[in-house]
């Protein structure tokens, strides 16, 4: 069984993501359908802390290739904590590849405070409240971090485009559902709504593939 802890059930090893994809696929017959195509699911765990932040910020709005490119750069140089990133000039960080913007945002959230071994004892509410008052972390980021580096199984990101495309395709909808509507529409695969969007996002990839789109 997958452990739960005061905040929640918490997702550590494959077995809990099992856990949970049995569950979706016996409230779900679409779920049952999409799992049968996708296989197990992946655990995509992240360690938590600065860095899984910061690497979410240097990911925003450019393509993997290059998200990857400016992180081992950034890794190179040292300039992955947040005091690192507070002492190093601007022309450090733009040499890795970081956009004016993008500096900012890195300064910022080595400047917020933020106790990271803390969040883990708070509600996801919580984080996410904490992680959106810094500039540079939407509520996408603040959800993505709660899933994936603090393993809680009970969290979607309906803003992911992938997801709502997803759902579009697997529900039959004529429409990519909103951001508010996908979020009212996984209130249904709670406790497990972490879980649904990794099934999401598997899907997502098989369901393009099966279109013809890479």
């Amino acid at each position: 069984m997958c452990e739960r802890m005061s905040v929640g059930r918490i997702i550590k090893t494959p077995a809990c993501v099992a856990e949970g994809a049995t569950y979706l696929a016996e409230i779900e017959p679409r779920f049952r359908q999409a799992l049968e195509l996708t296989g197990p699911l992946p655990l995509r765990l992240r360690k938590d802390g600065f860095a899984a932040l910061l690497d979410a910020i240097v990911s925003q709005q450019v393509s993997v290739a290059a998200a990857d490119a400016i992180w081992g750069r950034l890794k190179a140089a040292g300039l992955t904590g947040p005091r690192k990133i507070m002492w190093a000039t601007d022309d450090d960080l733009r040499a890795c590849g970081l956009s004016r913007q993008k500096i900012r945002y890195a300064r910022e959230l080595a400047a917020s405070g933020i106790r990271y071994p803390q969040l883990r004892d708070a509600t996801t509410d919580e984080v996410i409240e904490q992680l959106i008052e810094v500039p540079g972390i939407g509520r996408w980021t603040a959800e993505i971090y709660a899933m994936f580096s603090l393993g809680r199984a009970d969290v979607f990101a309906p803003g992911d485009l992938a997801l709502q495309e997803a759902a579009r395709i697997l529900f039959e909808l004529e429409d990519r559902p909103s951001e508010r509507a996908l979020r009212i529409q996984s209130e249904a695969w709670a406790p497990w709504r972490g879980v649904a969007a990794r099934l999401l996002w598997a899907y997502y990839r098989v369901a393009k593939e099966r279109e013809g789109i890479r």
